[in-house]
């Protein structure tokens, strides 16, 4: 098995809704934010490759909105999708299995490309899409707190493909590959747990956007159930504590990966390091 960091480009999303009720004194110093209190996050996505089988796990904003859309959040970096790809030598047809964490715009808006003025296709055409259905559920019947992160010409194309695979039980997607369920951020996000080398590398979303939301209270005000991120959080960092988990982070654009140790105020980071460092 390979596991290859797919960077598709950063964005900026306002430091109080990222950190929720802690007060920016507090989080302004291990996450800064620049003078219109906006922080910078990366969009960092996994490649999965054993045998024949290439899963990608989440793919970006994408390239399909609008500028009146993009304006909000402040697109940088160099990286792109298809760019990484290449450069693991990759080709977005290659792709056998695209699993989505959830179908926020911000990890699956590179699932679909915009052909012509009203045309849309999956961006990975050989490709199974795998989703919770409890997420598929949410998102195209979803809620008014929530509706403007799920853009239609994100989801419904995938529907219409023909490529829509829905996940109903946790448990095993592919060999050395399981998938679980939290439900805090957003009802079914779908959590890849993937074993490599003998160690269980857990793909982070957003449970966990990145490491500076270690500490319990830190959640994100994005969050729909926050105390259930709470609990989610606790059950999940014991577990990754014992088993010594390696935490992989799509939105930490300082860290890539961390493992967890337990301390007197609670679980803090034990370690942070780039993945490649798992095959040293």
């Amino acid at each position: 098995m390979e596991l290859h960091v797919i960077e598709t480009g950063n964005l900026k999303l306002d430091g109080g809704a990222m950190f929720g009720v802690v007060p920016k004194s507090i989080w302004n110093n291990v996450y800064p934010a620049d003078k219109n209190n906006l922080c910078n996050w990366a969009m960092r996505c996994l490649l999965v490759v054993d045998g024949d089988r290439k899963i990608l796990i989440d793919n970006g904003i994408g390239k399909k909105q609008d500028e009146k859309f993009l304006k909000h959040y402040y697109l940088n970096g160099d990286d792109t999708l298809e760019n990484s790809l290449k450069t693991v030598g990759y080709k977005p047809e290659d792709i056998t299995d695209m699993v989505l964490t959830h179908l926020h715009f911000d990890h699956c808006g590179g699932s679909i490309v915009k052909i012509g003025e009203d045309t849309f296709e999956p961006a990975f055409k050989n490709a199974n899409y795998w989703i919770s259905k409890e997420q598929w559920d949410w998102a195209t019947h979803p809620n008014r707190r929530e509706r403007a992160s799920f853009l239609k010409d994100n989801i419904f194309p995938i529907e219409n493909s023909g490529q829509l695979k829905l996940v109903e039980e946790e448990g095993e997607l592919f060999p050395n590959f399981l998938v679980k369920f939290f439900h805090g951020h957003t009802g079914g996000q779908l959590i890849p747990h993937i074993d490599y080398n003998g160690r269980t590398v857990v793909f982070m979303a957003d449970l966990l956007p990145s490491t500076a939301h270690v500490p319990m209270p830190f959640i994100m005000a994005y969050d729909t159930r926050p105390l259930i991120t709470l609990k989610e959080k606790e059950k999940f960092f014991d577990e990754a504590i014992r088993n010594d988990y390696v935490l992989f982070f799509e939105h930490d654009i300082y860290n890539e990966c961390c493992t967890l140790k337990m301390t007197e105020k609670g679980p803090r980071v034990r370690d942070a390091f780039h993945l490649s460092g798992l095959s040293e």
